[in-house]
């Protein structure tokens, strides 16, 4: 392939480099990702631990498993890579060649983003990804917001997300997809000290 050409996601879907490295298309062009922060990466594993003592642990994954988007606007990716992401048991069969959810798959039942600091960042986590969710059909998006310690939970409805609630310290989160949690946004925001990790 040349940089020239202008990949389509079938084109894109069936590339492989030999390596792990993940990939945003964008424009028929591959966009390299850079490697996820620290705390942004434990964050999302201390999310996961919780999540997986209310979820099947093989339906809840991280990083690696990208969702095929819609592209809104030029500029667009047609992939992202939420952070978590609670898969539907369904999609175990069909991501065996690959863990992509395409759009001839149901949506993830809920995606979440651990926000990156930076205003280019907020913008992309908090509007570009929040579009592209809704347009997706993905019932419910999570940002986790280490600079407000606080998580914002946004369901879906016919005109786009509307947030069921912004959670913080030890209010429990309250989530239309998996019900009334005992999660509170102080167990997932401790994981950023190393004197409350036991």
């Amino acid at each position: 392939m040349t940089s020239a050409q202008r990949l389509t996601f079938e084109d894109y879907l069936n590339f492989d480099n030999g390596s792990d490295q993940r990939f945003e298309l964008v424009d028929g062009e591959l966009r390299e990702l850079p490697p996820e922060s620290e705390l942004n990466d434990w964050i999302a594993l201390a999310l996961r631990d919780l999540f997986i003592q209310i979820i099947h642990r093989r339906l809840v994954r991280l990083h690696t498993c990208e969702v095929q988007v819609p592209v809104l606007k030029p500029g667009d990716p047609a992939n992202r890579f939420p952070d978590v992401v609670v898969l539907r048991p369904e999609h175990l069969e069909q991501t065996k060649r690959r863990l992509t959810i395409t759009f001839d798959a149901l949506p993830p039942k809920l995606v979440v983003k651990v926000v990156s600091p930076g205003d280019r960042n907020r913008d992309r986590d908090y509007e570009r990804k929040r579009q592209q969710y809704a347009a997706r059909g993905i019932s419910e998006y999570w940002l986790v917001d280490p600079q407000t310690r606080a998580i914002v939970v946004l369901q879906l409805e016919r005109n786009g997300y509307i947030e069921v609630g912004r959670f913080q310290e030890s209010e429990p989160i309250q989530s239309p997809e998996l019900g009334s949690l005992t999660i509170t946004a102080n167990q997932i925001m401790a994981t950023d000290r190393l004197d409350e990790d036991a």
